[in-house]
């Protein structure tokens, strides 16, 4: 049942609502939509005199939503979304080229994606504004959940047990970028480490393997299952540099894909080898459903395909 009129929402409460439930108080919520501090409590307090519910309580020196107002932040995330994806298309009616898009994407790609794609984007759309946000890809399926990101550039293995685009993914529109080839690491010391030939994986079956956190080393586990084996790991760590020392040390043999390898210098005592079973990630752009109607992300979509992955290892999507 509606409510009455004289205690209808307004667009403006539920955009500062969604803008305290982001940033976490009302001064962040004034500074991210440019209001003085008094001015949005002013608001506040008149949306909770005219609905009779209180939207924030006051904990100490700081504010936190009541449960009426973590209800009225969930719908906000559609609501607003909705009202850009109908200014967008009002904008592209009249030409414009300008917003602020808010981009998350993974680790690696920060180093290598990320800048190629801001520095494009500044000279092709100048009116553009991008924040940035590194996250891995469980972290960036959920801000695009909650709506505190507008795209998210994450990737995938297949057969992955743990591959977060599953299930959280969807309703999420996906655009396959690159394709991302692994390759084993060896000491340079390893029998295995010369020759043209490719590696076969079940050949390490006795190696000590250093991985990625329990989360991060599904593909290494589903590559080493249809060899036959399960990898003995010795060593954890996420941090490419920091595996590819190790590997140069002699402490065991690892699995990276190329895009990882492009942004660490290969240390003395390492090789890479091509390996069978192959192993590919996808690479993709997630999207909110009617992302590609606001020109400043449809724009910034448009530029992220068009960058040439051959510089960082990476295939185009088409590739097989």
């Amino acid at each position: 049942m509606a409510l009455p009129t004289d205690q209808r929402l307004d667009l403006q409460s539920v955009r500062i609502v969604r803008a305290i439930a982001e940033s976490g108080s009302i001064t962040g919520a004034a500074r991210a939509l440019g209001y003085s501090q008094p001015a949005i409590s002013q608001h506040l307090q008149r949306t909770e005199s005219r609905l009779g519910l209180a939207l924030v309580e006051r904990v100490g020196r700081t504010v936190r939503l009541t449960e009426a107002g973590v209800l009225l932040s969930r719908h906000a995330v559609a609501i607003t979304s909705a009202l850009d994806a109908a200014e967008g298309d009002l904008a592209d009616l009249a030409g414009l080229r300008t917003g602020t898009v808010r981009l998350a994407a993974f680790p690696t790609a920060s180093s290598t994606i990320v800048p190629r794609l801001l520095a494009t984007l500044a000279e092709r759309h100048p009116g553009i504004r991008v924040t940035y946000v590194e996250a891995e890809p469980p972290e960036a399926v959920q801000a695009l959940r909650d709506g505190t990101v507008d795209l998210a550039i994450t990737f995938s293995y297949p057969g992955d047990r743990n591959d977060p685009h599953r299930d959280a993914a969807r309703g999420l529109t996906a655009r396959q970028l690159f394709r991302d080839e692994m390759a084993v690491v060896l000491p340079a010391s390893h029998p295995r480490a010369g020759g043209g030939d490719i590696l076969d994986v079940a050949d390490l079956s006795t190696e000590r393997w250093i991985a990625g956190c329990p989360r991060c080393r599904g593909h290494l586990l589903s590559v080493c299952e249809v060899a036959g084996f399960s990898p003995v790991i010795s060593f954890e760590t996420d941090n490419a540099s920091a595996v590819l020392n190790m590997v140069a040390s002699g402490l065991g043999v690892a699995m990276l894909p190329r895009l990882a390898l492009a942004t660490a210098s290969l240390p003395v005592g390492a090789v890479i080898r091509r390996h069978s079973p192959r192993s590919v990630r996808s690479i993709q752009l997630l999207a909110n459903d009617g992302a590609q109607r606001v020109p400043s992300l449809a724009a910034t979509a448009s530029v992220l395909r068009g960058l040439d992955g051959a510089a960082w290892g990476l295939a185009p999507a088409s590739a097989r």
